[in-house]
């Protein structure tokens, strides 16, 4: 009797544990069955969500706005050279400094401001704006000097004023030191003129190294590009508040570009080299120069460059721009207007 029912408390354990087992199992592919199902419907949403992305990056570039270049373009060695020219008279001609472009001058009022009365021709240096910079060319200061002169040249413009903005004066000056064509005199607006220790140059310069500033910039989407290069113009105007017609009018998305970026990077890195070379002439130079600054550019202490300038360059004129930063065409445009009428009177 004790055995028959030992055998059959031993039968309906098995029993049992086979029914937990079955459940066991069950329960266990159930529950694979809707990882399966559910990882599944994770993909299909994933890829979904990737389409649509894709898409509408897709479509923001089919909509977005296709600038149109504003000026004209001047072969020179086969480099398409993007020149704006407005108006009629005595020529006047604006070079731009680093990361900017000539629409700098637009934006600020001064091309048409001067158009009025004198003939305005500004200059996409290159790499800036729609001009190209082939990388077969060494682009130093005398390089790019040499290029406007080809380019004023083909334009048929005899004694200009030539005005240059920040990394403009050093092309301005290599083409005043050069000799290779009369000039009216120099207007140079917040220029780094002496050799120095600049830390937006520094940080900026690994990326002119061939091969590797490509590989660098490559890696930075687009987007975020143009956001940084946005920012970098707060401290370009500081203390000034970045121009609202700047913020709406300027091309960021060009000044964001590879081509653009690695223009900005080259000159960056040769800025020391170019004003070193230079130095030595500033005092043979005789033709009137006008220099101006704000003293509290935070970009280049005048004190350090305009004022030495001031006292290597014979006759020169300085004036100092209180409170005012580094771009000094915007927050004294009315004073760099005057200061080219004052020299295109003198002769």
């Amino acid at each position: 009797m004790t055995g028959q029912l030992t055998r059959s408390l031993e039968s309906a354990a098995k029993s049992a544990a086979k029914a937990v087992s079955k459940a066991v199992t069950r329960s266990t592919e159930q529950a694979i069955r809707e990882t399966r199902k559910a990882t599944v419907r994770s993909v299909k949403r994933t890829v979904r969500d990737t389409e649509k992305a894709v898409a509408a990056a897709f479509s923001a570039q089919e909509t977005e706005v296709v600038r149109k270049p504003p000026g004209q373009f001047v072969t020179v060695d086969g480099l398409p050279v993007h020149v704006i020219v407005r108006g009629r008279g005595r020529p006047v001609v604006l070079v731009h400094g680093n990361g900017t472009m000539a629409e700098d001058f637009a934006i600020c009022g001064l091309i048409d401001r001067l158009a009025a009365r004198y003939r305005v021709i500004a200059i996409d240096r290159p790499g800036f704006g729609y001009t190209g910079r082939p990388r077969h060319r060494i682009w130093t200061a005398q390089a790019q000097a040499v290029l406007l002169h080809r380019v004023l040249e083909q334009l048929g413009v005899e004694r200009p004023l030539l005005v240059g903005h920040s990394w403009g004066t050093i092309v301005a000056l290599a083409l005043a030191a050069d000799g290779r064509r009369p000039l009216r005199g120099l207007v140079l607006l917040s220029g780094s003129y002496f050799p120095g220790h600049r830390t937006d140059a520094a940080l900026i310069a690994p990326l002119a190294v061939p091969g590797l500033g490509d590989a660098m910039r490559a890696m930075v989407p687009a987007k975020v590009s143009a956001s940084l290069t946005g920012q970098s113009f707060r401290q370009v105007f500081w203390p000034q508040p970045v121009p609202a017609r700047f913020t709406a009018r300027f091309p960021i998305e060009i000044a964001a570009a590879a081509t653009q970026l690695r223009a900005v990077s080259e000159d960056a890195a040769s800025m020391n080299a170019a004003v070193t070379g230079l130095q030595r002439r500033y005092a043979g130079l005789t033709l009137p120069v006008s220099i101006l600054a704000g003293d509290a550019d935070a970009i280049v202490k005048a004190s350090e460059h305009s004022v030495r300038l001031h006292t290597t360059i014979p006759g020169s004129t300085l004036r100092l721009l209180p409170g005012l930063g580094h771009m000094i065409h915007y927050g004294a445009r009315l004073k760099v207007e005057r200061a080219i009428d004052d020299l295109m009177k003198l002769r």
